[in-house]
């Protein structure tokens, strides 16, 4: 059965606010976060950092039970977490208040993210899921453009404590109202004349032959990588575009500028992109970030923007390679768990990537892009190795 247009918009929106009110909050709320609690900001961003890594703990369980059951009851699940760890931030008045809510948000994240939604289209199209995924991320794509303003704006008009009760309030009504509308494996199953759902009809996947093996690795390296640069990125973009000679007006451009182009990217996805391998768009993504660095290393200012714009399309669509690249080269079955078994290196490195890349800024200023482009250099090297060829074991009962 083809993907439905329906489910992919309720879904978008759901991780739309799942994102703006969990890995999008600290950036608009620390500040006052701090102020008040009487903590210093960087002990906020170490608390969301503990709940990076709480999410990657979680993300295999989460991924095998959505494997079995279908994803709908594991994400209204996630809908009630994040309202409680989002009330429980709101009402905390310390340092224990504030890294029980993360602990406890980042239990929602780990099963509540694109992760999550992706491994629920799988459960529900399997290996039509491509197209799905794509449109996931395009509408969860603005979950900044649409989170930074509303937090801004309630946190101006009632405070951080009353934009935390906000955000865990849609939750409780948009979120669980959208989580809830998502259709079960049972219910799909019927509607395709099939006694499992697409994933769960195929056997699930083990990783015990070399070729496979050294697949996860590659994939799990290539993931941690690209994640350490958009969340260093992210961080510290303004600052590193400072540091090479760009004025602040010109660094907070260029930062307005990310977003569109990871959208446009994932467009161009959707649109050309689409029909060929997933795994030639992940090579030109990762190559965009070291393209663009090496252009703002011999240019300077000037080449700021083109640089912004690079690292923008090339994290675009790496998100959207996150999702199908572990579909096309091992299938459907198992989707869930190994996709959250790849994840955690990833989700680890994205917990460290803030403080890493900030010491590098300190100490070497914009020569700290020698770092991401690194990785990202490797990253290509790495996915230039791999092949084609889809997985064997499931390759015949591809649907």
């Amino acid at each position: 059965m083809e993907p439905s247009n329906s489910v992919i918009a309720r879904l978008g929106i759901a991780q739309t606010l799942a994102w703006g009110s969990t890995y999008y909050l600290p950036a608009m709320l620390a500040t006052p976060m701090a102020k008040d609690l009487g903590v210093s900001t960087p002990t906020i961003f170490a608390a969301f950092s503990i709940a990076l890594v709480v999410s990657a703990l979680l993300g295999p369980t989460a991924g095998r039970r959505i494997d079995r059951t279908g994803g709908r009851s594991v994400l209204v699940a996630t809908s009630l977490v994040f309202a409680i760890g989002l009330a429980g931030l709101g009402v905390a008045q310390g340092v224990v208040g504030l890294f029980a809510a993360w602990v406890i948000l980042g239990i929602g994240m780990g099963a509540g993210l694109y992760e999550a939604a992706f491994a629920t289209l799988v459960a529900l199209y399997g290996n039509r899921s491509r197209g799905a995924i794509t449109g996931i991320t395009l509408i969860a794509g603005f979950a900044s453009t649409v989170g930074w303003p509303l937090s801004t704006f309630m946190e101006a008009h009632i405070g951080w404590r009353g934009a935390c009760l906000a955000w865990a309030a849609l939750h409780l009504t948009l979120g669980l109202a959208l989580n809830l509308s998502m259709p079960r494996i049972a219910t799909m199953a019927a509607a395709s004349d099939k006694a499992t759902s697409p994933a769960r009809h195929e056997p699930v996947p083990q990783d015990d032959e070399p070729p496979q093996r050294m697949a996860s690795y590659a994939l799990a390296f290539v993931f941690a990588a690209t994640w350490f640069i958009s969340t260093a990125m992210a961080a510290h973009l303004p600052r590193l575009l400072q540091a090479g000679g760009a004025s602040l007006a010109t660094a907070v451009m260029v930062g307005a500028l990310i977003g569109p182009a990871q959208v446009g990217a994932r467009i161009l996805e959707f649109g050309l992109l689409r029909k060929v391998h997933p795994l030639l768009s992940a090579r030109i993504a990762a190559a965009l970030h070291p393209i663009g660095a090496l252009a703002f290393g011999l240019l300077g200012a000037p080449a700021a923007a083109l640089f912004g714009v690079l690292h923008g399309a090339g994290n675009g669509i790496l998100t959207i390679a996150k999702g199908t690249l572990p579909l096309v080269i091992f299938g459907p079955g198992g989707y869930g768990h190994r996709q959250g078994v790849l994840m955690v290196p990833a989700r680890v490195a994205q917990a460290l990537a803030p403080w890493i890349f900030g010491m590098c800024l300190d100490q070497f200023g914009s020569r700290s892009l020698w770092l991401s482009s690194g990785l990202g250099i490797a990253s290509v090297a790495v996915l230039m190795m791999m092949t084609h060829a889809p997985r064997q074991r499931n390759a015949a009962q591809a649907p």
